[in-house]
């Protein structure tokens, strides 16, 4: 499996633990290894990091988001996707040393894939934003 897919599969968790909305994570990560078939150690631990790092530093990544949208968006009005999508983002970009340039390449594939139309320019835009006051 190579660092996309990886990437990827950390991205439909963080999607899913933002729609359930649940209270055990650690139970819903090793749900989510059993039903999606990932044995591979190396996308275990790094979605694993993840999605704790994100749980961990959920309100720094949360204000990095607000503050970089416009005066009267809130982040209730960011689809779920979207929202997920920058979260991963931005946690791979503050927090897993992994160069900016990747993170947002791989951030916009995302939101092509899975937002809708405006997302891939709407996740770009926050991104840069992001990184340009870092």
């Amino acid at each position: 499996m190579n660092r996309s897919a990886i990437r990827e599969n950390a991205f439909k968790l963080i999607y899913s633990l933002e729609i359930q909305n649940t209270e055990n994570i650690e139970e819903q990560i090793e749900l989510f290894f059993e039903s999606n078939e990932i044995d591979n150690e190396e996308a275990q631990k790094y979605i694993k990091n993840v999605i704790l790092g994100i749980e961990k530093n959920k309100d720094t990544i949360l204000n990095e988001i607000q503050k970089n949208l416009k005066e009267d968006w809130k982040l209730s009005r960011i689809s779920k996707m979207d929202l997920s999508i920058l979260k991963l983002a931005i946690f791979e970009i503050k927090y897993n040393d992994i160069p900016y340039k990747v993170a947002i390449n791989e951030a916009v594939e995302l939101a092509k894939k899975y937002g809708e139309d405006k997302s891939k320019n709407f996740v770009n835009g926050i991104l840069a934003s992001v990184v340009k006051d870092m």
